[in-house]
């Protein structure tokens, strides 16, 4: 694996491509995400950071340029990241089941059952592991804490959060802040989008700056 100022690089993206159509999307985006470390992706909405995300992840494939994820090259598009949480865009939950339940059925899917590590990772990001609450009539930021929920479950060496703010107060940006920073004591590599910049720069070792489809390294 290579190494970049004295760390391992978890992610790697090379000179990435990607058009729909006429449209380009991403024109020769690199960027690299060090182990143990949060990099961050500022840039408001339409500017190719949940089109690239969705390639890291494997659910588009790009047009050119290569992926690398471990030091091994990975082909988006064909199957998902292994080991990863994931937030993109609007997480699909079942809508007349309660959040306990939703992230019980998800962690069966992995032949996984530990309801008191759940009702723990519920409790942790602000949610009530005994509510009977439909996810239906949650509000946008309990869906949003339900997500990262989600993402934080299974305890995976990657973290990729596009927008995990959404729909949150002040008060519950400043404890997934937390959360996120302690995921990143653990070890975990985080690769986090925000058309905020003030989560950025209080959260990120490392900034890219996202516009039209092209990405700056900011520090």
């Amino acid at each position: 694996m290579k190494r970049r100022h004295g760390g391992l690089i978890m992610i790697e993206v090379k000179n990435l491509e990607k058009s729909f159509g006429e449209q380009k999307v991403l024109n020769d985006v690199s960027l690299v995400c060090p182990n143990g470390e949060i990099t961050g992706i500022i840039g408001h909405n339409g500017s190719g950071k949940t089109v690239l995300f969705k390639c890291i992840c494997g659910l588009l494939f790009e047009d050119s340029g290569e992926i690398l994820i471990d030091g091994k090259r990975y082909k988006s598009g064909g199957e998902l990241i292994k080991n990863a949480g994931i937030i993109i865009e609007n997480p699909a939950f079942l809508e007349s089941e309660s959040g306990i339940n939703n992230l019980k059925y998800l962690f069966e899917i992995r032949n996984k059952k530990n309801m008191e590590l759940l009702h723990e990772i519920m409790r942790m990001v602000g949610l009530d592991p005994e509510s009977k609450k439909k996810v239906k009539n949650f509000s946008l930021g309990m869906k949003q804490r339900l997500a990262i929920a989600q993402a934080i479950m299974e305890d995976p060496a990657v973290l990729i959060l596009d927008e995990p703010m959404n729909g949150l107060d002040r008060q519950g940006v400043e404890e997934m802040r937390q959360i996120f920073c302690k995921e990143k004591q653990k070890g975990k590599t985080i690769l986090l989008a925000s058309h905020n910049r003030e989560d950025i720069e209080a959260l990120c070792d490392h900034v890219y700056e996202m516009e039209d489809g092209q990405i700056k390294q900011l520090r």
